[in-house]
């Protein structure tokens, strides 16, 4: 890669891994379900009335067939990554993970992916992956003994169940494989909208809604403009570049900086202590999810055809 883009990977990294921290600072100001909705809205508008329709490859189909494939698998991503995994992690952050371990234990999800990536997509897992796979699931183990004696439990959860949904949107989205990726993402951000809204006054309240919203401050606005805008537009368009570029093996082990932005930020700006278990618990993690990253899989034989 060229230094210029290797830049660009790291600063990608930070910026998620801060993000974590935004996230803490803006539960203060919104209940969760609503400030992952408004995440979404902002970062939808205006943007997707310039990167224009959804596209996706057409594969040989017809345009109709296209275009319906199109808005499905927008939906099918839309739901797993906007309504389930974000949901889960901002209620789990709101009570009681923190920021810094949060960034760390999402990093699980490259053990969700590998797994739904051999039961949907028939990807076996190789002895490399396997053993990463173990590794990060031990790191996972250690952090959640940690999390035990210190903290809530139920938030731990919370947020391993947003990794699995993150699991599930990537396996969704290679299946989709979008020519575009800032324009998918664009139009996936438009599908959680109204889903986690309901949610929100299901849940939360039009009270609490009602309060947050028009106590609206300029941090608390700002905390919507740097999820949105640059957590999601600007860092996933220039993921999206760098994996249209380079492969994806030069590219995602970039993501294994996210945690240590995210916990060094926490520690800094949030006075998150992090205690001998929990680096414990971050080196077997981030080292289990270089493996289980870096690792190739194997597609599946196709079955021998029948003689005739």
């Amino acid at each position: 890669m060229r230094p210029l883009h290797i830049a660009l990977a790291a600063l990608v990294a930070a910026v998620w891994g801060v993000n974590f921290v935004v996230i803490e600072l803006g539960l203060d100001h919104f209940p969760p379900l609503l400030f992952s909705a408004l995440r979404f809205l902002v970062a939808a508008l205006p943007a997707v009335f310039f990167v224009g329709r959804p596209k996706v490859a057409w594969d040989g189909v017809s345009p109709g067939r296209a275009k319906s494939r199109a808005w499905g698998r927008i939906v099918g991503v839309g739901l797993a990554l906007g309504v389930a995994k974000f949901g889960l992690l901002f209620i789990g952050m709101d009570r009681g993970m923190g920021a810094g371990l949060s960034s760390l234990v999402l990093q699980v999800q490259a053990v969700f992916t590998a797994l739904f990536a051999a039961l949907a997509l028939g990807e076996r897992p190789g002895r490399t992956k396997l053993l990463g796979m173990a590794v990060a699931l031990a790191g996972i183990g250690v952090a959640a003994v940690d999390e035990g004696a210190s903290g809530p439990v139920l938030a731990f959860v919370l947020v391993i169940a947003a990794a699995a949904c993150w699991g599930v949107s990537n396996v969704l989205t290679r299946k989709a494989a979008p020519p575009d990726p800032l324009n998918f993402m664009v139009w996936v951000s438009t599908v959680p909208v109204l889903p986690l809204l309901g949610l929100s006054l299901l849940f939360e309240g039009w009270d609490r809604d009602r309060e947050a919203l028009t106590g609206l401050d300029w941090s608390g606005a700002g905390t919507i403009v740097y999820v949105a805008w640059i957590a999601t537009v600007f860092g996933f368009g220039a993921w999206g570049f760098l994996l249209s570029r380079y492969p994806a093996s030069s590219v995602a082990p970039f993501t294994l900086l996210v945690p240590v932005f995210g916990m060094s930020s926490a520690a800094l700006l949030l006075d998150e202590s992090v205690s001998g278990l929990r680096w414990c618990a971050a080196a077997l993690l981030v080292g289990g999810v270089a493996l289980t990253s870096m690792a190739g899989a194997r597609r599946a034989p196709a079955p021998e055809p029948v003689p005739a």
